[in-house]
C-alpha cells in the first residue's frame, strides 16, 4: 500500500500553497501520474487535487486569441466550436492522442506535464535511468532505443516527449500561463519543456510552487491550412514514432506565415524558427519544403535502433506541409 496524504484544493491560492510543500504533486485527471505511482516511478507524499478548481473554461481573448483553462478535458477542447474553427490543428492533435476514455479524463494542464517516454524510465527493474535516479546512467543509450530521441538528446538521457497536444501548441506558438507565490508568469510554449542536458529529471521550466492555470493561443490565420500527421506502429492508442504539426498562412500560393513542430524525436516538441523562416515569403513547393526539413533535422544524431526516424521525419514533414498547403 502507498501511504500518502490527499487534499482537495478549493482555490488556486490554496493549491499553490499545498503544492509548494516538499513531496507534493498536483493531480487532475491523473492519466499519467497514477500510472507512474502504480509502477513505483513517482512517489509523492501528498496529492493535491485540483480537479474542482474553476479552470476549465474555453473563452476568446481580446484581439482574437483563445484561452483554454488548464482543467479543460482533452475531449472538450478537441470538440469545442472555437477550437475547431480557429485552431483545427490542435483539435486534430488531441484526437490523435490516446483513447476516447483517456481523452475524457486527461486535462490540458496534465498533458503539458506528461513525463517523457522511455522503456527504462517506466520500468524500475532497470537501475540505470538518470531521469528516475540521477547519476545512475542511461540504459537506453546502449539498450533497445527504437522509440528514442534523434534530436536534442544528451549523454544523460535520450527519452522523447510523448504528447500530441504539445506538438500542436508549439507550432501554434501558444503561451502557458502559470501562477505561483510570486504571482502570474507567462511561459512561451517553446520554453516550457527542457532538453535533458545534465539534469534530465527536470522535464519543464515550471517552478516548484507554480500551477498551470491556462494556455493562451494567439490570433493567427492558420485555420485554413494546417495538418497534424502522426506516424505510429498501430492506428490507435500508440505514441508517435514521428509526428508533425504544420500550420501555414497562404496567399496566392505564397507562404505568409508558418508554424512547424515535430514530436517523437526529442525530449520536447521540436520547433526550429529557421525552418519556418525558410518557408515564409516563398511559394510552397519541393525546394522550400526540403529547405525547411533540412533546418528542422539539422544536427540529428541517431542511436543504434532509431536511424530510420531521420528519413521518416523528412518524409513526414514534406507530407504534412503539402497537405496543409493543399498540394495533395
Amino acid at each position: 500500500m502507498i501511504n500518502l496524504d490527499y487534499q482537495r484544493a478549493t482555490t488556486v491560492a490554496d493549491a499553490i500553497r499545498l503544492g509548494a510543500e516538499p513531496g507534493s504533486a498536483f493531480i487532475g485527471g491523473g492519466t499519467n501520474l497514477i500510472d507512474l505511482m502504480k509502477g513505483g516511478v513517482a512517489n509523492p507524499r501528498r496529492l493535491v487535487d485540483v480537479s474542482s478548481l474553476p479552470l476549465s473554461a474555453i473563452a476568446p481573448l481580446p484581439g482574437g486569441g483563445l484561452r483554454i483553462g488548464a482543467m479543460a478535458r482533452n475531449t472538450d477542447v478537441a470538440n469545442d466550436r472555437l477550437v475547431r474553427e480557429r485552431y483545427p490543428l490542435l483539435s486534430q492533435a488531441l484526437l490523435a492522442g490516446a483513447s476516447a476514455q483517456l481523452r475524457n479524463m486527461a486535462t490540458v494542464g496534465g498533458n503539458l506535464m506528461q513525463r517523457t517516454r522511455c522503456y527504462y524510465f517506466y520500468d524500475t527493474a532497470f537501475d540505470a535511468c538518470n531521469k528516475r535516479r540521477p547519476g545512475s546512467g542511461c540504459a537506453a543509450r546502449n539498450g533497445h532505443n527504437r522509440i528514442h530521441a534523434v534530436l536534442g538528446a544528451s549523454e544523460q538521457c535520450v527519452a522523447t516527449q510523448p504528447s500530441d497536444m504539445n506538438v500542436a501548441l508549439a507550432a501554434l506558438r501558444a503561451t502557458v500561463v502559470v501562477q505561483g507565490r510570486s504571482g502570474e508568469r507567462r511561459i512561451p510554449m517553446q520554453d516550457f519543456h527542457r532538453l535533458p542536458g545534465d539534469s534530465p529529471q527536470v522535464d519543464t521550466t515550471l517552478g516548484a510552487d507554480e500551477l498551470i492555470v491556462a494556455v493562451d493561443l494567439p490570433a493567427n490565420a492558420f485555420a485554413l491550412h494546417s495538418h497534424y500527421l502522426k506516424i505510429r506502429d498501430r492506428a490507435s492508442y500508440a505514441f508517435a514514432l514521428v509526428s508533425v504539426a504544420a500550420a501555414l498562412e497562404m496567399r496566392d500560393g505564397v507562404v505568409q506565415d508558418a508554424g512547424l513542430a515535430l514530436g517523437g524525436v526529442a525530449h520536447k516538441p521540436w520547433r526550429v524558427a529557421a525552418a519556418e523562416q525558410a518557408l515564409i515569403g516563398k511559394p510552397l513547393g519541393p525546394e522550400t519544403i526540403a529547405a525547411a526539413s533540412r533546418w528542422v533535422l539539422q544536427g540529428a544524431r541517431p542511436l543504434e535502433h532509431n536511424a530510420f526516424k531521420i528519413p521518416l521525419a523528412d518524409q513526414a514533414i514534406a507530407r504534412a506541409l503539402r497537405t496543409a498547403g493543399g498540394l495533395t
